[in-house]
C-alpha cells in the first residue's frame, strides 16, 4: 500500500511539474515574441518621408496674416528641393526655391500655435523671384527663408527637421 500511494504522488508531482514547464515556456515564448515585434524599428522610406514632409508643411502653412494672399504652394519633391509659391489677388506672384542639399539649419519663433519657421541655406541659396510686380520682376538669392506657421508642437518640429535633413543627405 504504501509503494502504490508513492507511485501516485510521483505520477501527480511528475504532472505539476510538467505542467509548470508549460506554463513557464509559454510565458517565455510570449516574451520573446514580444521582445522580437518591438526590437525591430519601422524606418520612413523616400515616398514615407515625402509624404509626410509635404502633409506637416501644407498643413502647418498659415496664410491668415497675408490677406492679399489669393493662393499657395509649398512642397518638397523628390528630387530634394524645397519650393514656395505665393499667388496674390492681383496676379503678382513670390516663388522661393532651394536644393536641401544645401539645407544647413532651421529655427522656429513662435509658440505652438502660431510662429515663423526660418529655414537657413550655407549661403544666398535661396531663389527669390516675383512676377507681376509693379516695381517689375525680381530676380535675387537670400539666406533665409522666413515660413509663417500654425500648429507647430516641439515632436512636429523635430521631425520635420529630420525629414528635411534626410532630403539634404538623399544623394550625397
Amino acid at each position: 500500500m504504501h509503494f502504490i500511494n508513492f507511485g501516485f504522488n510521483f505520477v501527480v508531482m511528475l504532472s505539476s511539474v510538467l505542467s509548470q514547464i508549460k506554463k513557464t515556456g509559454l510565458l517565455a515564448a510570449i516574451i520573446i515574441a514580444a521582445a522580437l515585434n518591438f526590437s525591430f524599428k519601422y524606418c520612413f522610406n523616400e515616398t514615407d518621408w515625402l509624404m509626410w514632409t509635404n502633409k506637416c508643411l501644407s498643413a502647418s502653412y498659415d496664410p491668415s496674416g497675408d490677406v492679399k494672399l489669393k493662393k499657395w504652394d509649398i512642397t518638397v519633391t523628390s528630387d530634394s528641393f524645397f519650393r514656395l509659391r505665393k499667388t496674390y489677388a492681383k496676379g503678382q506672384q513670390e516663388y522661393y526655391s532651394f536644393n536641401l542639399h544645401q539645407f544647413n539649419d532651421m529655427d522656429y519663433f513662435g509658440n505652438t500655435n502660431t510662429g515663423t519657421l526660418q529655414l537657413r541655406t550655407t549661403a544666398d541659396d535661396i531663389i527669390v523671384q516675383t512676377y507681376n510686380d509693379r516695381s517689375g520682376d525680381l530676380d535675387s538669392m537670400t539666406t533665409v527663408l522666413n515660413i509663417p506657421v500654425k500648429n507647430m508642437d516641439p515632436d512636429r518640429l523635430d521631425s520635420l527637421k529630420e525629414a528635411l535633413n534626410y532630403f539634404k543627405r538623399k544623394g550625397l
